[in-house]
């Protein structure tokens, strides 16, 4: 599919500069991570503990008001979150001790204060400390299982550099992404660490597609022509093809970020970043990342091959 024609661009010629992009995402995301054990990250109950509480009224609700009794009964910490339907909300509420006793003081304040609007709890979900906790190690044991996974996956189908080159994109992406939802102060919890996996799944996709084509361009030219300029054209090759698929992806991530509702909201836009970010990685970390590795292995058989690209 040729979506730009006669494509001559100099990727690599930007490595440079898209490194120190990469560098500075990286960073972003270990100081969010290192943030989540120490609790000073946007913590959902699924890692804080606390209570999740859905209401549904029988009119619509005034948030302010809500708000504003939360406060006077000393439930300054409540996180209220609306639907699409203004009869029901959402109230989380961040609490590590007597969870019970917070959600009838909860139901108890609106049945005083609020008998012009009945309402019915439609569920409440409960977390303790020590089960937030034990749900951290879990979502992090199952990112490093995935990593792991693609290490071995990718190292079995072209070879171990490859392998590494893109368990390190990944692993950034999955930084990067972690790193722009904890400067949006967006809410971290269960759904956000399937968003962070499936963006890894995803950038593997890509990843997986330039390879592939710099790995048969590498058979083709038998190590004639720089390394280089023939990543630069690997890349030129599938551009069509990159464009086309996160361009449709893009589409409906953003129309559920528009019409999808609260419930979603953080989960698509963590989708919509990861998508960018995993896009970018393909093409301006991974792939430099090939040029990295000096040893003497098939890839890189003779230093002088990257004279042309006068080295990284």
């Amino acid at each position: 599919m040729e979506i730009i024609k006669h494509r001559r661009f100099d990727f690599m010629g930007k490595r440079r500069i898209a490194f120190v992009v990469s560098v500075v995402l990286v960073l972003v995301g270990l100081i969010a991570g290192a943030s989540i054990p120490l609790g000073r990250a946007n913590l959902g109950t699924d890692f804080a503990g606390g209570i999740a509480m859905r209401l549904e009224f029988e009119k619509p609700v005034e948030i302010d008001r809500v708000r504003k009794l939360l406060k006077e009964a000393g439930l300054e910490d409540a996180n209220l979150q609306e639907f699409a339907d203004p009869k029901k909300l959402l109230i989380r509420v961040k609490r590590t001790e007597e969870l019970r006793g917070v959600t009838k003081t909860i139901e108890t304040l609106f049945q005083q204060k609020m008998q012009d609007n009945p309402f019915t709890v439609a569920s409440v979900t409960e977390v303790g400390p020590t089960v937030g906790r034990k749900l951290q190690k879990d979502a992090l044991w199952a990112i490093t299982i995935a990593l792991i996974g693609i290490l071995i996956y990718v190292a079995w189908r072209f070879e171990l550099r490859f392998g590494i080159a893109a368990v390190t994109a990944t692993f950034h992406d999955v930084l990067a992404v972690l790193g722009l939802i904890y400067i949006l102060d967006r809410e971290i919890n269960l759904l956000i660490v399937t968003a962070l996996l499936t963006i890894a799944g995803y950038s593997l996709t890509d990843t997986v597609v330039v390879f592939d084509r710099i790995r048969e361009n590498l058979r083709e030219s038998r190590q004639r022509e720089p390394l280089v300029p023939l990543i630069n054209r690997s890349i030129n090759e599938v551009l069509g093809r990159t464009i086309v698929t996160s361009g449709t992806t893009l589409l409906v991530l953003v129309a559920l970020l528009l019409v999808g509702g609260e419930v979603i909201h953080d989960f698509s836009l963590t989708l919509f970043f990861g998508v960018i970010i995993g896009t970018y990685s393909s093409i301006f970390v991974a792939s430099p990342l090939l040029l990295l590795w000096k040893g003497k292995g098939k890839l890189i058989r003779d230093e002088s091959l990257l004279e042309e690209g006068k080295g990284i």
